[in-house]
């Protein structure tokens, strides 16, 4: 932990000391709100976001905040550690032309739809998931698609000696449909309560003993579910490409990490609703997986259950940049040959590609040192080739 602020009602815990001005506003909201649980914690990769910081934790035992989860419900990483110690560059090609025509990017959805069997299982009925049961159709054609922004594939080596694959992926628009929902529901709630929390801080709560937290709480974890599937079926088809050009292959079993959730969870005496937003799970002897950018490293790493991050982690190396700001100031020419001379296939080919390249995130490393009270890193993985969405 490198700081800990005590002017606000409760205590903002910071692992990093180079906070943006707005990320660490939206953190004193937080630290003022009349339902907040013991601390905010802030990870080393925060920036800002809407209404909390990416790589914020809290807490509440009596509300959930939909915009303290974010709109990409689930988000979160998968890796697998293959029994290949290398593989060339040609290979890489290749597989990465098999990725391209197995899994849709972007704003692409598959043309058919998916087997409705590869969907998640629902608590009870569909019906009792209203947002889901109206997405449950157009959802079925984006399982088993990368989307865009952030979101990535990438085949990797390890200084284990091995090559690893990875993917990054979230709930696509299923989750961005029920996020906003139910942050809107809020907002129409809070508004004829009265509550007394600004709008501006845009922290609209729903009250865990009401039905409308309840549903939502349901929708979300559906979405926690079909974000993991999502991930699952692209890593097969990873599988299958790096198959096609380098059998025998023999997979180890995936590791899976979300990072866009809320969980009820046992902290300091007392059973809260812990809610992650850019931030992972760490709890002592937990697998986890903090990325890089397509021109860094990223690390397999393992919690050490630290209590003061509600046993939580970062959750990538976080931006330093916006998108638009990136493209405007990065220079195209050094982001390309930074990737190049590393010897990496890149995703960057011209300026609008810049939003993504390597200059607009933070240094991973520094991520990784300022919380190594949170996690043991036992895997450093350096990127061979990237698909982004």
């Amino acid at each position: 932990m490198q700081k800990v602020i005590v002017t606000e009602k409760l205590p903002i815990k910071l692992w990093l000391d180079d906070i943006e001005p707005g990320a660490l506003e939206q953190a004193r909201n937080l630290a003022n709100l009349p339902f907040l649980f013991q601390h905010v914690a802030v990870m080393p990769d925060a920036h800002q976001g809407y209404g909390m910081p990416i790589g914020g934790v809290m807490a509440s035992d009596e509300v959930v905040i939909p915009n303290a989860v974010g709109v990409d419900i689930g988000c979160g990483m998968c890796a697998v550690r293959t029994s290949l110690t290398t593989i060339s560059t040609e290979q890489l090609k290749q597989v990465l032309a098999e990725i391209r025509r197995k899994v849709p990017l972007g704003f692409e959805h598959h043309k058919k739809k998916q087997d409705a069997r590869l969907m998640p299982k629902a608590e009870g009925l569909l019906e009792d998931l209203p947002v889901v049961a109206r997405e449950y159709q157009a959802a079925l054609t984006q399982l088993g698609s990368l989307g865009g922004g952030n979101h990535f594939i990438e085949i990797q080596k390890g200084d284990d000696h091995r090559i690893w694959l990875m993917v990054h992926s979230g709930s696509r628009n299923l989750g961005f449909k029920v996020a906003n929902y139910y942050n809107h529901l809020a907002m129409t709630l809070n508004r004829q309560w009265g509550s007394r929390i600004p709008t501006a801080w845009q922290l609209a709560f729903l009250p865990l003993t009401g039905p409308e937290a309840q549903a939502y709480l349901r929708e979300m974890r559906y979405c926690v579910d079909f974000a993991f599937a999502n991930r699952k079926i692209m890593m097969e088809k990873v599988k299958d490409a790096l198959l096609t050009v380098a059998a025998p292959v023999f997979f180890e079993p995936m590791i899976n990490i979300a990072h866009n959730y809320a969980a009820l969870e046992f902290h300091f005496g007392k059973h809260v609703l812990v809610h992650r937003k850019g931030a992972t799970s760490a709890s002592a002897g937990e697998i986890g997986i903090v990325p890089g950018s397509q021109g860094s490293p990223s690390y397999i790493v393992k919690g050490k259950g630290n209590p003061e991050s509600f046993a939580s982690c970062a959750h990538g190396a976080g931006r330093k940049m916006g998108r638009k700001q990136a493209q405007r100031q990065l220079d195209l020419g050094q982001e390309k040959k930074r990737l190049d001379d590393q010897g990496i296939l890149h995703e960057i080919r011209s300026a609008k590609d810049l939003d993504e390249a390597a200059g607009a995130y933070k240094d991973i490393d520094k991520v990784v040192e300022n919380q190594l009270d949170l996690v043991e890193v036992l895997v450093a993985l350096h990127p061979l080739a990237v698909i982004k969405g």
